[in-house]
């Protein structure tokens, strides 16, 4: 049997989970978008906000509002964008917990040499899987306007793993969705099932969820960190294993242990200001989220028993001063009031 060890943080971000909400929504969102009217209820979110497809909001046992946008949307699958790097992470405790890795502080060279390119940057054999997990790699990104020269490329491990290294490994956050596919060919290699067998297996069955295939690399490797689908109810039922520390209706699906550890403030985004943990955004207010491009949203509030799933247009943006200012306000305001 494998040691699985998770670590603690030294990250001082000023996050108090399960403590409830006790901060206004400045300390969320720039100051310019607080001039942006805040949903008055649930009904007026999907009301006002053209973009928002679906809303699901379970407080406890019970389903205090769901609603979509067009018939049929709350069971229909939904491209949830960069939410797929949280799902990554689960995978990687699950892996952990198999004993198929022996914990976070493995390293690349070490679990999966075969992917490092001959003329990758120097350095890339002693990033570890945390680094990868929590986004500080070091690595030049390949989001934002990087992402379609990386995507275009015939090899997108081997592209990411020779892009300069513009950070100490470890040390803070350059958001690349990258990372998280690194982490997912890892996983492919370790297990030696594909992302999508493992999302299948290892969530998808033990939740009764559906997972359907979704785009890979040219190696064959399965998206890690973007493209993923899922109905806005299974985003939910994602959402409820969360706040149940890794269990459904009492059968444990991820170790709870990891689950605890992915819940710990590791660094914080340069854009929005949220800590982020194992592949989740970590509020001050008490939530835990995963977020995608457009507005998806899976997030948990532990102190209020909250589990709630947003799915939106995946074509537009949603910036934390425009639309993601919303959902959080609505977050912070009607739901929280739950």
């Amino acid at each position: 049997m494998h040691r699985r060890r998770f670590l603690s943080t030294g990250v001082s971000c000023g996050f108090a989970l399960g403590l409830g909400a006790g901060i206004g929504l400045s300390a969320l969102r720039p100051a310019q978008a607080q001039q942006r009217r805040a949903p008055e209820s649930y009904e007026d979110a999907l009301r006002r906000l053209p973009q928002m497809n679906a809303l699901l909001i379970q407080k406890g046992d019970q389903v205090v509002f769901e609603a979509a946008r067009q018939s049929g949307g709350l069971d229909r699958p939904t491209n949830i964008k960069s939410c797929s790097k949280s799902l990554v992470a689960l995978l990687l405790g699950a892996a952990i917990a198999r004993g198929e890795i022996a914990d976070v502080t493995a390293r690349l060279g070490d679990v999966a040499p075969d992917l490092i390119p001959r003329d990758a940057t120097a350095g890339v054999a002693d990033i570890t899987l945390q680094d990868l997990v929590t986004l500080r790699a070091g690595l030049a990104g390949t989001s934002g306007r990087d992402y379609g020269a990386w995507v275009a490329s015939d090899n997108w491990v081997s592209y990411v793993l020779r892009q300069p290294m513009i950070a100490e490994p470890g040390g803070r956050m350059i958001y690349s969705t990258g990372s998280t596919h690194v982490l997912g060919a890892v996983l492919a290699q370790v297990s030696g099932l594909s992302l999508l067998d493992q999302a299948r297996s290892r969530l998808g069955a033990p939740l009764g969820i559906d997972i359907p295939p979704w785009t890979r690399d040219p190696q064959g490797y399965y998206f890690g960190g973007n493209e993923m689908a899922l109905s806005p109810r299974a985003m939910l039922t994602v959402a409820r294993m969360m706040r149940a520390r890794g269990a459904l209706e009492g059968r444990a699906v991820i170790a709870q242990d990891w689950i605890d550890a992915s819940f710990e403030p590791r660094t914080k985004s340069p854009y929005s200001g949220l800590a982020y943990g194992y592949g989740w955004f970590l509020s001050q207010s008490g939530y835990v989220l995963a977020r995608g491009y457009g507005g998806q949203v899976i997030a948990i509030h532990p102190a209020r028993d909250l589990a709630i799933a947003i799915a939106s247009d995946p074509t537009l943006p949603a910036r934390s001063q425009g639309y993601f200012g919303d959902i959080l306000a609505l977050l912070n305001g009607p739901v929280l009031d739950a």
